[in-house]
């Protein structure tokens, strides 16, 4: 006769013990394990064969090998990159490697031996926020777009986090890195606990109060509060922090420096840093940081280091294909700095590579290149969409500038080419077709109307073609990428799935179909934090 009630036996020794299914789990497959290790030699010494120690070593190993625990964790996370995102920097950089032949070309991540497909949605929308997929990630709890590890609705009841957890618990060190703002919600998800992404003030505060040991990226977007504080910066200094805010300052940090905060010297659009094809050579990427991160934070006890680049999201939202490749590409250039410390430390090393959502609805495809991509025309675009802005596009607005004279700015940022350029004939793939020519034309008409103003300025029509951006630079993006065979469907976020792509110690947990907040819950199992 099987259990009955309302409750299984489980469930309620689970109460009585104060075990949570998981660790339930977790201790019966424990249990069965050292039930096999000490049968093990019994049965060995039944049948009586001859088993070296080096056998016996062996078989004890891949026993308890589910048993190990990454002692160093790093989780990347490629804020808005869906599969898309992947394959159009590894056909791009294929494809441009090999002189325009169509070619697939790996990323640092990509040959992982581990990789699973990741659910999104919020408790809000199948088309998220950072904010609560990000709380996902590192609490294991859904929330409400826009909140930050705060329960949803009521908002009343923060979640803690796998970083807080780690630091707690098992005393290891916690670094945080982002290529846009330090405060912005991906990076706030995993030491702040706020009823809105909006507090930025606050989020500084709790930067300071986490304790954790390494932060490094773009500014504070509110550093100055309501200016009758201490900024964020002297906030995070009177917690015992290096605040750091020349590169220089942070090439001469070294190992025992103590908690550190690094401010990007270069900083870009929305205070947070520089594209990856926007920066000066010599100048410090999440590359830099990364490595910088792994030298202050190892340690006997453990790190876990949590990188995010956070501008593959803001490329998508402007339809900036280009840009979104670059800082791709980038990230992997930074795994391959994690997958350097994995090399001297392979059975304690974890490495996660994955996405809060997609933004964009990006394609690699487009209805005038039919089955055609010409991705090398991506190379013909010498800085994103933001730098175009503030280098050119702002000039053209405050002084009128005719659009015949922009064009020519145009061929030698884009290669976009008009039809009565004296050098026409050689432009190929780039000549611009009279109907291209036209939508560019209003593009910059509305432009000089709107200038850089808010979408309150802008019709459903202007929304439709262009976003809240500048209208003719998004037309612009909108030319080369359909040039080259690639689309978007939206200036926000989708609902794909994304991909994980594990490495290391426990990777194996990581493979199949799962939800967001299962990161969370895996990572947990683990490192046996509760």
């Amino acid at each position: 006769m099987g259990w009955e009630g309302p409750e299984k036996r489980e469930d309620i020794v689970m109460k009585e013990k104060n075990m949570t299914r998981r660790s339930f789990l977790k201790a019966g497959a424990v249990a069965s394990a050292l039930g096999m290790m000490a049968a093990a030699p019994v049965a060995a010494n039944a049948a009586a064969p001859t088993v070296t120690a080096k056998q016996a070593e062996d078989e004890e190993n891949g026993l308890l090998d589910f048993l190990k625990k990454p002692k160093y964790i790093f989780l990347f996370i490629g804020d808005g990159m869906g599969t898309a995102q992947i394959q159009s920097a590894r056909f791009y950089k294929g494809t441009v490697e090999n002189n325009g032949a169509i070619t697939e070309a790996d990323l640092s991540f990509t040959s992982f031996p581990e990789v699973g497909s990741v659910t999104t949605y919020d408790s809000t929308s199948f088309c998220p926020d950072s904010a609560s997929t990000a709380t996902s990630i590192a609490t294991g709890h859904k929330t409400e777009s826009g909140v930050i590890n705060m329960c949803p609705w009521t908002r009343d009841v923060p979640y803690e986090t796998i970083a807080e957890k780690l630091h707690a618990q098992k005393g290891y060190k916690v670094g945080v890195v982002s290529t846009v703002n330090i405060d912005h919600a991906t990076p706030a998800a995993f030491y702040a606990h706020q009823k809105t992404r909006k507090n930025y003030y606050q989020i500084g505060v709790e930067l300071a109060n986490s304790g954790f040991e390494y932060f490094a990226g773009g500014e504070f977007q509110k550093v100055n509060g309501d200016g009758t504080g201490p900024n964020n910066h002297e906030v995070a200094a009177q917690a015992g922090y290096n605040v750091v805010t020349t590169q220089a300052g942070a090439a001469a940090l070294t190992a025992g420096a103590g908690k550190t905060l690094i401010i990007a010297e270069n900083l870009a659009d929305g205070k947070a840093m520089n594209y990856a094809m926007d920066a000066a050579a010599g100048e410090w990427q999440l590359t830099d940081y990364v490595k910088k991160g792994i030298e202050l934070l190892d340690n006997t006890k453990g790190f876990f280091l949590m990188t995010e680049s956070g501008k593959i999201d803001w490329a998508c939202h402007a339809n900036d294909a280009a840009a979104s490749i670059h800082d791709v590409l980038e990230m992997s250039n930074a795994v391959k700095a994690a997958e350097e410390f994995y090399n001297a430390h392979p059975n304690e090393t974890l490495i996660l590579v994955t996405a809060d959502h997609e933004t964009g609805g990006m394609g690699i495809g487009y209805k005038t290149t039919n089955y055609d991509t010409f991705l090398t025309n991506l190379t013909h675009q010498k800085m994103s969409y933001a730098k175009f802005d503030s280098t050119y596009v702002q000039g053209y607005i405050a002084n009128k500038t005719p659009f015949e004279t922009a064009m020519a700015d145009v061929k030698s940022v884009f290669g976009l080419t008009l039809p009565t350029d004296p050098d026409a004939a050689n432009a190929g793939k780039l000549l611009l077709t009279d109907y291209e020519v036209e939508n560019l034309r209003k593009a910059y008409e509305r432009t000089l109307e709107v200038g850089a103003s808010s979408q309150s300025k802008m019709s459903q029509e202007d929304y439709e073609l262009y976003g809240t951006y500048i209208p003719f630079s998004m037309a612009l993006c909108h030319a080369i990428n359909h040039k080259s065979g690639m689309d978007h469907t939206t200036y926000a976020h989708t609902g794909a799935s994304v991909n994980i792509y594990a490495k290391g110690v426990g990777a194996e947990k990581f493979r199949g179909v799962f939800d967001n907040t299962e990161i969370y819950h895996k990572l947990a199992e683990l490192t046996n934090v509760q």
